[in-house]
């Protein structure tokens, strides 16, 4: 039987000009399911409604895909800090099966999440982090974060997880004027970029630095 939203997602991929395996689509459908269930224990995220959760988070987390892509052809290990519910660590290890996408939280049971997804939808490029960010001695090509903390505490706590010429990647809603302006100075900013999410009518931008 095919699930609900399955057309929805796949108009949603056609817009963002993202081609995706019927199997790479049912993972993400699974996801969304997983991420429902697990909502009711876990209060994963505050969104409840299936129809929204495709669109601000799946459609949300997959229009960074290509800007990815297009950025770092070369791109093979990713950080997502703070992860929460898996946004946009799960999305991007689905979407992108040659990336080893890691995902660290300071709280046990959203680590254990990721752990749960990856195992359920069969990832075997994605891992659940239990640990401060700070602590983190493994050094990465990407790290991004989604709604997670000022660019100014998301870059000094994750500095030592980034790769000697890697990139950060926050993805934002409005343009974080203030925030960009409080960046010290061994922070570059390379570009703000703003993003069409299918179905949100809200602003998205991602605002990609690098160690200057």
């Amino acid at each position: 039987m095919s699930h609900p939203l399955a057309g929805a997602l796949s108009e949603g991929l056609n817009q963002l000009g993202l081609a995706l395996s019927p199997a790479q689509q049912q993972q993400l459908l699974d996801y969304l399911d997983l991420l429902g269930k697990w909502n009711k224990v876990y209060n994963l995220t505050s969104v409840r409604d299936p129809q929204q959760m495709l669109t601000q988070h799946l459609l949300d987390c997959l229009a960074v895909v290509q800007p990815l892509k297009a950025r770092l052809p070369a791109l093979q290990t990713v950080l997502d800090v703070g992860a929460g519910g898996g946004l946009p660590a799960v999305v991007l290890a689905v979407a992108c099966p040659l990336w080893q996408v890691s995902a660290v939280d300071t709280v046990a049971k959203k680590a254990a999440f990721i752990q749960t997804a990856a195992h359920s939808l069969g990832l075997s490029n994605l891992r659940g982090i239990h640990a401060r960010v700070e602590d983190l001695t493994e050094g990465y090509d990407l790290v991004c974060s989604r709604a997670f903390a000022s660019l100014v505490d998301f870059t000094s706590w994750s500095a030592a997880a980034l790769k000697p010429g890697g990139v950060w990647m926050a993805m934002k809603g409005r343009v974080p004027e203030d925030e960009i302006a409080a960046l010290p100075a061994g922070v570059r900013v390379d570009e703000v970029q703003m993003l069409q999410v299918p179905g949100l009518e809200a602003q998205r931008c991602v605002v990609w630095m690098r160690q200057a």
